[in-house]
């Protein structure tokens, strides 16, 4: 990528700030300058390159630490509702008794919900998420309006959603054609939306709530189409057990049977897998869209370490919890050690720093975009405030961020060359009104859930 030209006034200018730029080779700029024309990075320098460029706009950079936007690669904004509930009930929301389940959220719920957990995710520096859930024909512009990426999908699938809580699985041919026709429509209509910022993927649920043929045609829609797959695989011994039940192999085996195990594949969670499906994914080039808090909470750790041994993609995610990736990044870190048993010099706080920014870039094919701070790239910006104890002594910027730093330390967020959150808050946005509605919509689900 050849270096764009400076022009004459900025229109953002970074001065005197540290940078990790996330950039193999280049990883650590301690006294630096990041200066920002419309949507692009057009100067990523030290400060003793020269006097600083005319700019319509400073940030002063002392006691801040500059990043890439973080990139959370799956996501559930609506499911922000099961916060401090769904946690301690067992598995997931939708195979889960007594929680409110997406058949039964109205689209004016869906947006309050899907606004609370990506205004969250913008605070606390992720400048793109990819959300799956329901109603995304409405859920996808409320998040994208807040000024953050979204690449979103409808949940596809076959089965009676109404049904598996109570453990049937039941599949309807026109169930599916509707949500993978809801989906090619919302692609139709927004993917390329919102100045480039909106994407659709084709969020095709689970290898269990989706059947073989339903599969096969989504991944023909995929090819014809030409749409990524998200899905969430060999998340739990449930899952693994039903599909050898009915398909008579493993998930991972079904994805690659039927033609979607692949390099555009973006699978969530990974845990129960045998080691033929951890060389079969590594050997596919898949993404692992890795959630390590939510996992660890259900007791269960994905083999991440052995997936990305045999060739996978690790990315990172924070699924339906806090929507904070600084956090994810240590959780990681720690249960990549767990499975290890020690500290290895090659799972260390740059990997998972990768993990959360260039990984997720290359997930969606975005990464001469995204997912470092180069001259060329788009002017996805993240400043963590350094001038407080937690990243004191300041001797290593990535350890301190990764071992000792929150989402609540961001203090600025540039989204496409925007200045999405100022000291942190977000710009332009009734941040008071967010949170009434989603606690209202929350409150009026778990009352219908509970009838």
């Amino acid at each position: 990528m050849a270096p764009p030209q400076t022009p004459a006034t900025l229109d953002l200018l970074v001065e005197d700030v540290l940078i990790l730029t996330g950039e193999p080779g280049r990883p650590c700029i301690e006294h630096g300058r990041i200066g920002i024309a419309a949507d692009r990075i057009v100067l990523v320098e030290p400060v003793a390159g020269g006097p600083a460029p005319a700019a319509g706009r400073v940030i002063a950079g002392r006691g801040l630490l500059a990043i890439p936007g973080l990139i959370n690669i799956h996501t559930h904004s609506v499911l922000s509702l099961m916060r401090g509930t769904a946690e301690d009930m067992g598995f997931a929301p939708a195979y889960t008794r007594g929680v409110p389940q997406g058949h039964i959220i109205t689209a004016d719920e869906a947006v309050a919900l899907a606004r609370l957990g990506a205004l969250e995710s913008l605070k606390f520096g992720s400048t793109l998420i990819n959300d799956m859930y329901v109603h995304a024909d409405r859920t996808l512009p409320a998040m994208a309006r807040l000024g953050l990426r979204v690449v979103a999908s409808d949940r596809i699938h076959d089965v009676d959603f109404s049904r598996i809580s109570q453990g049937s699985w039941t599949y309807d041919a026109g169930i599916g054609r509707r949500s993978l026709d809801s989906c090619l429509a919302l692609a139709e209509r927004f993917d390329g939306a919102f100045d480039g910022r909106a994407k659709v993927v084709i969020g095709a649920h689970a290898p269990d709530t989706c059947s073989r043929p339903f599969l096969a045609e989504i991944r023909a829609a995929s090819e014809r189409h030409g749409l990524q797959v998200s899905t969430h695989l060999a998340q739990s011994r449930l899952e693994v057990d039903f599909i050898r039940e009915r398909d008579g192999m493993t998930p991972t085996e079904l994805m690659a049977d039927v033609g979607l195990l692949d390099d555009r594949l973006i699978a969530a969670h990974c845990i129960v897998m045998t080691d033929a499906d951890i060389a079969r994914a590594g050997a596919a080039g898949i993404t692992v869209a890795h959630v390590p808090k939510g996992n660890a909470g259900g007791g269960m750790m994905a083999p991440t370490r052995r997936l990305r041994d045999a060739g996978a993609n690790l990315a990172l995610a924070t699924d339906n919890l806090l929507g904070d990736m600084i956090e994810a990044m240590r959780w990681a870190l720690c249960i990549g050690r767990l499975q290890a048993g020690t500290v290895a010099p090659d799972w260390q706080p740059a990997d998972v720093f990768a993990m959360a920014t260039l990984n997720g870039a290359r997930a969606l094919g975005l990464q001469a975009d995204l997912g470092s701070l180069v001259e060329g790239k788009k002017a996805d910006l993240v400043l963590v405030d350094i001038d407080r104890p937690s990243f004191v002594p300041l001797l290593d910027p990535l350890g301190n961020l990764v071992h000792c730093g929150q989402g609540s330390t961001v203090r600025h967020v540039v989204v496409d060359g925007e200045l999405r959150v100022v000291d942190g808050e977000a710009v332009g946005i009734d941040e008071a009104a967010i949170l009434a509605d989603a606690q209202q919509a929350s409150e009026d689900l778990w009352r219908r859930a509970a009838r």
